[in-house]
């Protein structure tokens, strides 16, 4: 389940729309390559730079005190602040770059991010070597910003994919967890339908999933498959991608997981109102740099577990998903205030005091080992967890091709119409792998 609200139905078509006038706007020399490397030479003037994120209050408003302390130790370089929440970024983002309004500073995700590269939009960050360094992060986890060998993006946190467990819960229901370095998702659902059959139907077993590539990711992988080719079309077949669905109508005809209106009805809610958030089931999927927001809203023990897997899964199919990157404009006029600023957010420990975990548990090694004595018990609990993962990580998924970033909008419908009966998995399977890769011709044109 998503945690913060995100596009519904029937936005496909507005995205494959922006990303045309992104194409047609912003030129189609990306920002890296070979290209000179611009002189960055801090200026003594005034220098205004606009810096773009997505989030909610929380984020908001640490994110301004980042601005502040920098503009205190840099005075002449003002931050232009403009943020909004995930459902409006990317059309705001899109509608900026065709006006050739393009934010200096940007917050990227893995989905957008060669989209916007592949369209001129992003600068190569490698050029701000003399500024911004990056000797402190994993190369694996550098390279998700990377595309072709330019770097378009500073990786911010990591994250990986998890299954939450209310402990409280599972306690209150005297229900035994399996061991989650070994668990099946038979052994998953089996678990979730012992929920829901000892709380009487007051709790669900788990959260539906389906709704974002998170989940079908690690599921494709744990077949021995991908979701995209690294030539960029659709890898993943209808066989894979319909015994995934099929696993979900299981799953909720057992009891596992709710009725499909009440999984509609708290998706479009967001992270504070989903089952997780307000104790109404003892599991669901998410991400782990929600572990925090998830027990601040469900107030008891939240812990994050691994994903169960298919019998025979290969070694190395979970990840290190970056939870975001920074990027800078191609087209700013002041690189190396641009540079100061990305490297001050990535490498200055008063940035990292003010950040912590909130944007993920930093890529940054060195930042990393600098803050994690300063998390709470929950945010070390999750460093904890990603640091345990790390021998069973294998490489990166092959990054998003431009136009893959409908795959949101293009998993929700699928999975709500399998929900509710609208298609069977194989038909879904077979229309998603037409939509999806129609999305990716769409941008190559």
């Amino acid at each position: 389940m998503r945690g913060i609200t995100r596009r519904r139905a029937g936005f496909v078509a507005a995205i494959g729309a922006a990303t045309l006038l992104l194409t047609a706007c912003a030129g189609n020399d990306a920002g890296g390559g070979e290209a000179a490397a611009p002189e960055l030479e801090l200026s003594d003037e005034p220098v205004t730079l606009s810096f773009t994120w997505w989030g909610n209050d929380t984020r908001h408003a640490i994110t301004e005190e980042l601005i502040a302390a920098f503009e205190a130790e840099y005075p002449n370089i003002t931050i232009e602040p403009q943020y909004t929440d995930w459902a409006g970024y990317w059309d705001k983002l899109s509608t900026s770059v065709a006006a050739g309004d393009i934010p200096d500073i940007i917050q990227m995700d893995e989905k957008q991010l060669s989209t916007y590269a592949s369209n001129g939009v992003l600068a190569d960050v490698g050029t701000y070597a003399s500024i911004l360094s990056t000797e402190d992060f994993p190369e694996a986890v550098l390279d998700t910003g990377a595309l072709d060998g330019t770097q378009y993006g500073v990786p911010v946190g990591i994250n990986s994919y998890t299954i939450i467990a209310n402990q409280d819960l599972l306690d209150q229901y005297g229900i035994e967890v399996p061991d989650d370095e070994s668990w099946t998702w038979d052994e998953f659902i089996a678990t979730a339908e012992e929920v829901s059959a000892a709380s009487g139907g007051a709790t669900v077993g788990t959260q539906s999933w389906g709704f974002e590539d998170g989940g079908l990711n690690n599921w494709l992988r744990q077949q021995g498959g991908s979701l995209f080719s690294t030539d960029g079309k659709v890898a993943a077949t209808e066989e894979e991608l319909s015994s995934w669905w099929q696993l979900l109508l299981d799953a909720t005809a057992a009891g596992a997981t709710p009725e499909p209106a009440a999984t509609i009805e708290r998706e479009a809610g967001g992270l504070a109102e989903s089952f997780t958030a307000t104790n109404a089931s003892a599991f669901g999927p998410w991400w782990s740099n929600q572990v925090q927001a998830l027990r601040e809203a469900s107030g008891q023990d939240l812990v994050a577990l691994r994903v169960p897997s298919v019998e025979g899964a290969p070694d190395g199919w979970a990840y290190y998903k970056p939870s975001m990157f920074w990027s800078g404009s191609a087209k700013t006029e002041h690189p190396a205030e641009v540079a100061t600023f990305l490297d001050f957010l990535a490498n200055s420990e008063e940035a990292a005091d003010l950040l912590l975990a909130e944007r993920g548990v930093p890529a940054n090694e060195a930042i990393r080992e600098y803050i994690t004595p300063k998390l709470d018990e929950v945010n070390q609990t999750v460093v904890g967890f990603l640091d345990d993962l790390a021998p069973e990580i294998g490489e990166a998924p092959a990054p998003t091709p431009p136009g893959g970033g409908a795959i949101e909008t293009i998993i929700d419908q699928h999975t709500q119409q399998v929900l509710f009966g609208e298609m069977t998995p194989e038909e879904a399977a077979a229309s998603f792998i037409e939509e999806l890769q129609r999305a990716l011709d769409d941008a190559a044109i």
